[in-house]
C-alpha cells in the first residue's frame, strides 16, 4: 500500500482534503483514522502534513455509503463465483 503526504492549504477541512486526494469526500474518515494527531482540527492552516494511503475502491458519489458498500460486496461475491 503506497503512502503519500498531503500538505494542507489554509482553510482545508477533512472532506476537502479527501476530495483533493481521492476525488471523493467519502474517504475523510479514512484520512482521520491514519492522522489521529489532527482529530481536533476542523479547519487546517497551511502546511500541515497529512498522511494518506491508496484506497481500493472510490465510490462515484451517486450512491449513499450503505448502498455502495452493499453493491461492492455483491460484486466481490460474483467474482468469487466465477
Amino acid at each position: 500500500m503506497a503512502r503519500y503526504t498531503y500538505k494542507t492549504k489554509s482553510g482545508d477541512t477533512w472532506d476537502t482534503i479527501a476530495k483533493s486526494i481521492y476525488g471523493n469526500e467519502y474517504f475523510a474518515g479514512d484520512l482521520m483514522a491514519v492522522n489521529p494527531q489532527h482529530l481536533d482540527t476542523f479547519i487546517f492552516s497551511e502546511g500541515v502534513e497529512i498522511t494518506a494511503y491508496d484506497v481500493k475502491d472510490v465510490p462515484d458519489g451517486d450512491l449513499p455509503p450503505w448502498k455502495y458498500e452493499a453493491e461492492a460486496k455483491e460484486d466481490e461475491e460474483d467474482e468469487d463465483n466465477d
